[in-house]
């Protein structure tokens, strides 16, 4: 017999018919008299959570940049830290325009580690020993990705929020022994002059970056890491927040740190408040900055808490902006 499929025509035998039937009376027949077909040979266990390999390299001209994760954190009530100046329903209903839900949300914690070809520099250092075991992974990260701490020969904390900083110390001791620091002057000036006693960021900076200070580099705006790792002032999220840019062989990246939280919450609106931020207005200057600039420049990114990998670009749409998550263009 014959049938008409999308235009295409199917033709069937008799025998194959037949055979098709006789199978399914059999199937029936073996149902009928067990009640289930081999169901203990079917029944498995859930898998639970995807392994997930914690780094992820790319190539930029002569540099290789590697993203580490850290670990994640799932929390509930997005609201209270992303849009907080936006109402219920327009943040329910940009979430779910993205298929977010906007009762719970996941939030990445990625450093990112730069091999110039003479330097190993690492880009902050996750939340460090004693977190909670779904993050402070970075050690193991590093290893992973086939490195040690005692191979970093420099240390750039972006700024002193303890998901950044946390990673500076292990057992008390320095967690990367043979290592020099960069930071922004202004940044280190803020919080060294707070009271540890009365302020918890200041406490862990007096714990973990008081004590390197002597190996200590303080950077300005336009600062050089090294050569190709230039420091730009990104103020608002703290009040020395740095953004770096790579350039290496006509190519360059920026590593945005925590410019945008959230690739939707806060790149895609960068109006919107977010409530680690410091100066609320000035975060969102600065976003429209830096984010301007890579759309129109067409610049990839690696922001600290981007879906992991952290890497893509930035598009315009409208008065905001999209987020393009990198694929394979920094992998050929």
């Amino acid at each position: 017999m014959e049938t008409e499929m999308s235009g295409l025509n199917l033709t069937i035998s008799r025998r194959s018919a037949l055979l098709g039937a006789t199978g399914a009376v059999a199937g029936a027949a073996l149902l009928g008299q067990t009640g289930q077909v081999l169901a203990e040979d079917a029944k498995a266990a859930a898998s639970g959570s995807q392994a997930r390999l914690p780094f992820a390299r790319f190539k930029i001209g002569g540099f290789e940049v590697t993203t580490l994760l850290d670990g994640t954190a799932s929390s509930a009530e997005p609201q209270k830290t992303f849009g907080m100046n936006v109402p219920a329903d327009e943040f329910a209903e940009v979430s779910a325009a993205s298929f977010l839900p906007a009762d719970s949300f996941t939030n990445f914690f990625t450093p990112t580690l730069v091999n110039t070809g003479k330097e190993l520099v690492l880009f902050d250092t996750g939340m460090g020993e004693g977190a909670r075991p779904d993050r402070g992974n970075l050690r193991s990260a590093l290893e992973t990705a086939g490195y040690t701490p005692e191979q970093i020969d420099i240390v750039v904390i972006t700024h002193m929020h303890g998901d950044h900083i946390g990673g500076l110390a292990e057992g008390g001791n320095p967690a990367f022994a043979n290592a020099r620091y960069v930071t922004g002057a202004k940044e280190y000036d803020f919080w060294s002059k707070l009271d540890p006693a009365a302020n918890g960021g200041a406490k862990l900076v007096a714990k973990n970056v008081t004590p390197l200070a002597e190996k200590t580099t303080f950077l300005e705006d336009g600062g050089s890491v090294v050569s190709g790792i230039t420091a730009m002032a990104a103020a608002g999220h703290t009040p020395g927040h740095m953004i770096y840019m790579l350039e290496s062989d006509g190519k360059q990246m920026v590593l945005t740190a925590d410019t945008a939280n959230h690739y939707v919450w806060s790149l895609a609106h960068p109006d919107w408040e977010v409530r680690f931020d410091m100066d609320k207005a000035a975060a969102a200057q600065t976003r429209r900055k830096v984010l301007g600039m890579l759309a129109s420049d067409k610049i990839p990114f690696a922001g600290y808490h981007m879906p992991f990998p952290a890497v893509g670009y930035v598009d315009t749409v409208g008065d905001g902006f999209h987020y393009v998550p990198e694929t394979y263009q920094l992998r050929l």
